[in-house]
């Protein structure tokens, strides 16, 4: 991961606290990530266009058609248009918190790349709707957040490509009207679990907006059975924690090939690193050491479910993982930083394989400070997995709150954030 920790310095970073979200499609597919940006102060007015500077390292300006991926996915389009091919990274939303804020990244003159949420109560206002016809002029996808008091003027409803509703403000109880009916679009935001993501869509959501990782682990009545591609990972996460010899292991291996293409394709990604190509899975144990190779097993793991409803929660796992070990990139050693990452992209495996982790820590190795934060909730790493859950909630509170109480600047934090997000990018790519 160390090319991946270039990012230049950006003063602005300590000036503002980040939180992000995903936005999961009907095919539960990640089609684009709303970054939440508030003020570190409620008086101050952060340099925005500095702000679009330091994004653009994760989220560069990459041509045309940005706005496709949702409009493609939009029930009033033509049955017959087929979805827009994604780009190598999902849009971005930026949600602005505080009308200052807002209107200071719209004279920034943001880029193309940016999908912008504008709050109803500013959308309403006539002050605003000049810049607003500008930025649709210019080819810039707007989202309206809430419900607006008062009807919008005729001529900036078509300003607006969707609008954010959150369960908590839902009125539908049905699908919306019928092909052919012209209506906006519905982003649900709000959304905490599956069963709110699937009523969601249900009553014609094109979107959900949120972590759908609340659903309840329980204690199966037998043992739950677990898909033999993943069995065949996790028999080489313990057969690498016995460091048992590398034609063992690719035995293992040789069980699935699929499995065996995906690893070299982790480990050969441009996110990885390496100078040279591997090749074997006994040539990645002679260049990465069995405690590397076995946090890439742990990634293996987690993105090897078959079950389109576990895609939100592998997209969260990873980067769960990558923030973790990010977080402590200047202050611990390489064994911290692995054992960080296993521990944020396993605290989602127990939603993934429907197993509480007492269960599953019975079966599968990890190291004792994992352990503690997994399975009891404490130790050394449990106030790093409370930050990166603060990051996710979008918790201005939160986040300070986690972040002081490990001694870690802002500017940190949210450089540790969006070095994790470019990573994450050129992984999924």
């Amino acid at each position: 991961m160390a090319a991946m920790n270039d990012m230049q310095d950006h003063p602005i970073l300590g000036q503002v606290i980040l939180g992000y979200s995903p936005m999961i499609d009907r095919q539960r597919q990640v089609v684009a990530t709303r970054l939440t940006v508030f003020p570190e102060r409620p008086d101050a007015q952060p340099d925005m266009a500095a702000l679009l500077v330091a994004l653009a390292e994760v989220w560069p300006d990459e041509g045309a058609g940005l706005s496709l991926t949702l409009r493609a996915l939009d029930g009033a389009a033509p049955k017959a248009t087929a979805p827009a091919a994604p780009l190598a990274g999902p849009p971005v939303s930026l949600n602005i918190a505080g009308e200052g804020l807002l209107q200071s990244l719209l004279a920034a003159s943001p880029g193309p790349q940016w999908m912008i949420e504008v709050p109803a109560f500013m959308a309403a206002d006539p002050a605003h709707a000049a810049a607003l016809r500008a930025l649709h002029d210019s080819g810039h996808t707007l989202l309206i957040k809430g419900r607006p008091v008062a009807e919008l003027p005729r001529e900036l409803l078509p300003c607006f490509s969707h609008s954010i509703i959150d369960v908590n403000e839902e009125r539908r109880t049905s699908a919306p009207p019928p092909f052919g009916v012209r209506a906006i679009t519905t982003v649900q935001a709000g959304v905490r679990s599956q069963v709110a993501m699937e009523a969601a869509f249900q009553r014609g959501a094109l979107a959900a907006l949120g972590w759908p990782l609340d659903d309840p682990v329980l204690p199966g009545k037998g043992r739950v059975t677990v898909p033999p591609d993943l069995q065949v990972i996790m028999a080489l996460i313990n057969g690498v924690d016995r460091e048992l010899p590398a034609s063992q292991l690719e035995a293992l291996l040789k069980r699935d090939a699929t499995l065996a293409f995906r690893l070299m394709r982790y480990l050969n990604s441009p996110a990885f690193g390496l100078q040279v190509e591997i090749n074997s899975f006994g040539h990645a144990l002679m260049m990465l050491g069995h405690h590397r190779l076995k946090r890439w097993l742990a990634l293996l793991l987690v993105s090897a479910s078959k079950d389109a409803h576990m895609k939100p929660v592998m997209f969260a796992a990873l980067r769960r993982g990558l923030l973790m070990e990010e977080l402590v990139r200047n202050s611990g050693d390489a064994e911290m930083r692995g054992e960080m990452f296993i521990c944020g992209v396993f605290s989602l495996l127990d939603l993934m394989l429907r197993q509480p982790f007492d269960e599953l820590l019975k079966t599968l190795p990890v190291p004792d400070r994992v352990q503690q934060a997994l399975g009891s909730g404490g130790g050394p790493f449990m106030p790093y997995l409370e930050l990166v859950r603060a990051i996710e909630n979008e918790s201005l509170f939160d986040v300070r709150e986690c972040a002081d109480r490990l001694f870690m600047d802002l500017a940190e934090v949210n450089r540790a954030l969006l070095v994790t997000l470019r990573a994450a990018r050129q992984l999924d790519s």
